[in-house]
């Protein structure tokens, strides 16, 4: 062998060296990757949990590492965002939640346990919904006109009405409803949109608000009935149902929002990553079909997207809350 040819293949067989050390490393990279956690603040069963669920499927696909969703139910999401809070700023734990928790918990209750703006980055938001009122299927009312009259004959003007959790959005709906069309409506709150909906098939509870998302299956199948959603325009899943700003009760213009956040001091490279992740998640025709079925208006937010959402719907309940008298417990 002439001296070039054993100068080539020592440089063949150095990069064919280099190709499988570098190989080996990236597959073991890989395979060590930790698991991203999702925590959600609701049990499973729930539109919270549907949700997390149909998302962390895709983005597990777009990361290349497992995405595992964490049910920390209880106290309308404070335990799961006290357990972001304590997370190690990493990037393998990440909170899904809607409004209650960011917006409304933190006014509502004296020690939450948690500041959103300080101890939390936005991630990234992925869509909108509205609340619902619906009614069982053992009230013989077809509308919400029907409820109230329901409520005035059979419960001598007094009903109560489930909501996921206690100084909640809905139960401030609830409240709001009652002065509306002048009924004595108490809020009975559980601890999830789950077990409420269990005590509404079961016709232990006349009447529930919630998210439409945590309605709709049930509405579609016949079991409740959605008879007015928030908001200013009908629900592409549920034209036929009337909003409330038709009914004449305004001033809930601002709609919820779902986002995805991370503990202060994440490396803000994965929280680009992810976001862009989740844009293309949320970008992709079978995902925007399953979450619209759900009663969701899908569409990207950017962290700074989010955080503006964010600001702004905890400002116009500021004034709802402070409004109604109630007092943080």
């Amino acid at each position: 062998m002439t001296p070039s040819r054993r100068s080539l293949l020592s440089r063949l067989l150095r990069t064919s060296a280099f190709l499988g050390a570098a190989l080996t490393v990236g597959l073991a990279s890989a395979q060590s990757a930790k698991p991203i956690r999702l925590l959600v603040g609701f049990p499973p069963g729930g539109g919270s949990d549907a949700i997390a669920r149909t998302l962390s499927e895709k983005l597990k696909d777009e990361l290349g590492v497992p995405v595992v969703v964490e049910n920390r139910p209880g106290a309308g999401g404070q335990i799961a965002a006290q357990a972001l809070k304590a997370a190690v700023p990493d990037g393998t734990t990440l909170f899904i939640t809607h409004d209650h928790t960011i917006s409304i918990l933190p006014q509502v209750v004296k020690n939450a346990g948690f500041d959103p703006v300080r101890d939390f980055v936005p991630v990234g938001g992925f869509a909108t919904f509205v609340n619902a009122f619906a009614v069982s299927g053992g009230t013989p009312a077809k509308s919400f006109g029907d409820y109230v009259n329901w409520v005035r004959t059979a419960g001598q003007g007094k009903g109560a009405v489930g909501i996921p959790a206690p100084a909640s959005t809905p139960e401030f709906l609830v409240k709001l409803i009652g002065q509306k069309y002048q009924i004595d409506l108490v809020s009975a709150p559980y601890r999830g949109s789950a077990p409420m909906m269990a005590d509404m098939l079961g016709n232990q509870i006349g009447a529930g608000v919630a998210s439409v998302q945590d309605f709709i299956e049930n509405h579609k199948a016949g079991k409740v009935r959605v008879v007015g959603v928030l908001g200013t325009k009908r629900q592409a899943a549920m034209p036929d149902v009337p909003t409330f700003d038709e009914m004449g009760l305004k001033g809930f213009e601002d709609l919820p929002y779902y986002g995805i956040y991370a503990p202060a001091g994440t490396p803000q490279k994965f929280i680009t990553e992810f976001s862009i992740a989740l844009s293309k998640v949320v970008a992709m025709p079978d995902v925007r079909e399953h979450l619209t079925a759900m009663g969701l208006t899908v569409g990207y937010m950017t962290p700074q997207q989010l955080a503006t959402r964010q600001a702004a719907y905890t400002e116009a309940w500021t004034r709802i809350i402070k409004t109604s008298g109630f007092v943080a417990q």
